[in-house]
C-alpha cells in the first residue's frame, strides 16, 4: 500500500499565499492526504486544486484565512472521501460541480460566508454520510431530494437563512443519527414524517418559525437523547407520545405556546425541573368535563370496533381452516405470488441462484417478471424441525418492524412446500465481506455495521412487546443492503420470552463458537445469550478471525485470545488491514479499537448477569463512532 503523504498542521506563523502554495503541490501525483489546518494561509482557493490526481482522498484546510469562492474545478477531485474547509471566509455559492465527487463521504463547510441555495446536485452524492453546512448565509429551501440520500447520518444546516417549509421527504432518512437545522427562517408545521427518523439521537429544530402542533410521531423516536423545539410558535398540547421517549437526556420546549400535560417515566413533563419546559396551562373544570365526555364516547366507539374486528377474525379463521389452497400473501403492490411464480423467478430453484443455506433452509435469489428482486428462503420440509423453524421465523418477522431487521415480503406455504420471500440484500453477508479476498471493510464501515446490529438487538430485547432472543447471531446472519446498512436475519431458532420470564430452556443448539456458556451447557436461553454472541461477533469483525479457527483448541477460545491480549498487545490480534504503518490516524484508530474490544469483552463475561446489556453496548459504540468521526476533521 502506498505511504500516505501529509503536511503537518499549525506549522506557520507568517502569512503564506494559499494559491501559490496549493498550486505548487499539484505536481505530487501520489498525494493522498493534504491537511493544512489552522495555518496562516491567506488568499484564494485556486482553480489548480482540480489538478490534484484522483488518488487524493483527504483534503482539509480548516481555520485558515481562505477568502475566495469555491472553484468549480473542485469537482475534479473524484477520489476525495473527506473534504473539510470549515472556519474560513469562503464566499460565493456551492458549485454544482461537487456532484462529480462521487466518492465523497464527509463534507464540512461550516463557519464560512457561503451564500445562495443548497444545490440539488448534492443529492447525487450517494455515499455522503456527513453534510455540515452550518454557520453560512445559505438561503432558499431545503432540497426535498435530500430525503433520498439514504447514506446520510449527520446533517447540520443550522445558522443559515433557509426558508420555506421543512420537506416531508426528509422522513426518508431513516438512518440519520443527528439533525440540526436550528436558527433558520423556516415556517409552517413540523412534518409528521419526522417520526420516521428512527435512528436519530439528536434533533434540533429550535430558533426557527415553526407553528402548529407538535407531531405525535416524535414519540416513535425511542433512540432520541436530545430534542430542542425552543423559540418557535408551536401551540396546543405536548403530545402524550413524548412519554415513550425514554432515552431523552435533554429536552427544550421553552418559548412556545404549549399547553396540556405529558408524562415521561411517570413524571409530569410540563414544568418539570429536569427539562426546560414551560409550565402547563391549567384547564378549566368545564373543559375537563368536555374531555371526560369525549373519552367516554371514544371508549364506547372503541369497544364497538373491537367487537366488529373479533367477528371478522372468527369468520376469517373459519374460512382459512376450510380452504385447501396455498397460503399466499401479497408482494408489495404486486398481484398474488404462487409457488409457480417462485419457481419461475428462481429458474427452478437453480443452484446458480443459491445465495446461501442454513440448518433448515436454502436461500435463492429471485427476479419477478416486473424486475423486482427478492430472496426466497425455502425450507426443507423433510427435516425434523423445519416446520417449527418456518412458523417461528414467519411469526416473528411478520410482526417485527425495524430498519436493521430483514423484512418479510410474503410467505408461500402448503403441506409440501414452505418458503419466506424476503427483501433482497444486494451486498450479501458480513461473513462474505470479512473473508473474501476482493472485498474490504474499513474501520468506520465495520463500526457502522456493528451499530446497526446492536440497534436491531436492542429493539428485540427492549422495544418489542415480547422480548425476543435471536439465539444465532453470527456474520452469516448479518445481511448488507445497497447502502451497506446491516440487517439481522434468520430467526429460525429464536425464542420469545413470556410475561415475567427472564429465560427459557431449549434443546436447540446454535452455532458453535458463538454460544454463551450457559446456553451450551444447560440450554438456558436469555437476552444475555445474545449479548455474548454479539461480543464474539464484534471480536471476529475487528480481528477478522473466526471463533472456529484451528488456533482455538483446548482452553483457548477467541474470547480468551482477545482477553489476554488486552490492552497492551491488542495490536497483535486486530485486523492488520485496519491499521497500516504510516497511517496518519493510527493512534486514534488504535484508541477506538481498544474501546471496541473493551466493550466486546464486557459482552462476553462468563457470568450472564455480569455482561452489559444491548442498550449500553449500542450507546458505547455510538460514542466511539463520534470520537472517530470528530478526529477526522
Amino acid at each position: 500500500m502506498a505511504r500516505t503523504s501529509t503536511l503537518e498542521e499549525g506549522g506557520w506563523d507568517i502569512a503564506i499565499d494559499a494559491s501559490s502554495f496549493l498550486t505548487s503541490l499539484t505536481n505530487y501525483r501520489k498525494l493522498r492526504a493534504l491537511r493544512f489546518n489552522e495555518n496562516a494561509l491567506d488568499g484564494v482557493l485556486p482553480v489548480s486544486v482540480g489538478n490534484f490526481s484522483n488518488s487524493m482522498q483527504n483534503f482539509q484546510g480548516n481555520g485558515c484565512k481562505l477568502k475566495s469562492v469555491i472553484p468549480h474545478e473542485i469537482g475534479n477531485l473524484t477520489g476525495v472521501i473527506h473534504m473539510s474547509l470549515h472556519s474560513n471566509e469562503l464566499t460565493g455559492h456551492i458549485p454544482n460541480t461537487v456532484q462529480g465527487m462521487l466518492n465523497l463521504q464527509e463534507l464540512y463547510l461550516q463557519g464560512n460566508k457561503i451564500e445562495g441555495t443548497i444545490p440539488d446536485v448534492v443529492c447525487n452524492l450517494k455515499n455522503i454520510g456527513a453534510l455540515v453546512l452550518s454557520g453560512n448565509q445559505l438561503s432558499g429551501s431545503v432540497p426535498p431530494c435530500l430525503g433520498k440520500v439514504t447514506s446520510l447520518r449527520y446533517l447540520y444546516l443550522a445558522y443559515n437563512m433557509l426558508n420555506s417549509r421543512l420537506p416531508e421527504s426528509l422522513g426518508g432518512l431513516c438512518d440519520l443519527i443527528e439533525f440540526d437545522i436550528s436558527s433558520n427562517l423556516l415556517s409552517g408545521q413540523i412534518p409528521l414524517e419526522i417520526g420516521n427518523l428512527k435512528a436519530a439521537s439528536l434533533i434540533d429544530l429550535s430558533k426557527t418559525d415553526f407553528s402548529g402542533k407538535i407531531p405525535s410521531s416524535f414519540g416513535d423516536l425511542d433512540k432520541l437523547t436530545s430534542l430542542s423545539l425552543a423559540r418557535n410558535r408551536l401551540d396546543g398540547p405536548i403530545p402524550d407520545s413524548f412519554g415513550k421517549m425514554l432515552a431523552l437526556e435533554s429536552l427544550d420546549l421553552s418559548y412556545n405556546n404549549l399547553s396540556g400535560q405529558a408524562f415521561l417515566s411517570n413524571d409530569a413533563l410540563c414544568g418539570d425541573s429536569k427539562f426546560n419546559v414551560s409550565p402547563c396551562i391549567v384547564q378549566s373544570p368545564k373543559r375537563k368535563k368536555e374531555i371526560l365526555v369525549l373519552y367516554i364516547i371514544l371508549g364506547v366507539s372503541l369497544l364497538f370496533l373491537v367487537l366488529i374486528l373479533a367477528y371478522v377474525f372468527v369468520r376469517w379463521r373459519n374460512t382459512k381452516k376450510s380452504a385447501s389452497q396455498e397460503d399466499v400473501s401479497l408482494v408489495k403492490g404486486h398481484a398474488r405470488i404462487s409457488y409457480y411464480e417462485l419457481e419461475q423467478a428462481t429458474e427452478g430453484f437453480n443452484e446458480s441462484n443459491l445465495l446461501g443455506n442454513g440448518g433448515f433452509s436454502m436461500v435463492y435469489k429471485g427476479i419477478l417478471k416486473d424486475g423486482t428482486s427478492f430472496a426466497a428462503k425455502v425450507f426443507n420440509v423433510q427435516l425434523e424441525g423445519a416446520f417449527k423453524s418456518f412458523d417461528t421465523e414467519r411469526e416473528i418477522l411478520c410482526n417485527l418492524r425495524h430498519r436493521n431487521l430483514t423484512k418479510v415480503i410474503t410467505s408461500c406455504s402448503n403441506l409440501d412446500f414452505k418458503a419466506l420471500v424476503l427483501e433482497c440484500m444486494p451486498n450479501g453477508t458480513l461473513d462474505q465481506w470479512l473473508y473474501s479476498h476482493n472485498l474490504f471493510l474499513n474501520l468506520l464501515q465495520r463500526l457502522d455495521i456493528m451499530i446497526d446490529v446492536a440497534s436491531a438487538m436492542d429493539y428485540l430485547h427492549n422495544s418489542y412487546s415480547t422480548p425476543v432472543v435471536h439465539c444465532d447471531l453470527k456474520p452469516s446472519n448479518v445481511l448488507l443492503d445497497q447502502e451497506m446498512v446491516g440487517h439481522v436475519t434468520d430467526f429460525g431458532i429464536a425464542k420469545l420470552l413470556g410475561a415475567g420470564e427472564t429465560f427459557v430452556q431449549t434443546r436447540t443448539i446454535a452455532t458453535i463458537g458463538y454460544i454463551a456458556p450457559e446456553y451450551g451447557q444447560d440450554g438456558i436461553v436469555s437476552t444475555n445469550c445474545d449479548v455474548y454472541s454479539f461480543g464474539i461477533l464484534m471480536i471476529e469483525t475487528f480481528t477478522r478471525t473466526r471463533p472456529s479457527d484451528e488456533i482455538f483448541t483446548g482452553d483457548l477460545s477467541i474470547q480468551r485470545w482477545a482477553s489476554v491480549s488486552f490492552p497492551s498487545e491488542i495490536h497483535k490480534v486486530v485486523d492488520s488491514n485496519l491499521v497500516q504503518p504510516g497511517d496518519e490516524q493510527i493512534d486514534i484508530k488504535m484508541q477506538c479499537l481498544l474501546s471496541i474490544m473493551k466493550s466486546a469483552l464486557s459482552c462476553t463475561l462468563v457470568a450472564p448477569d455480569a455482561r452489559i446489556n444491548m442498550k449500553d453496548a449500542l450507546s458505547t459504540l455510538k460514542k466511539i463512532r463520534i470520537q472517530l468521526v470528530n478526529s477526522r476533521h
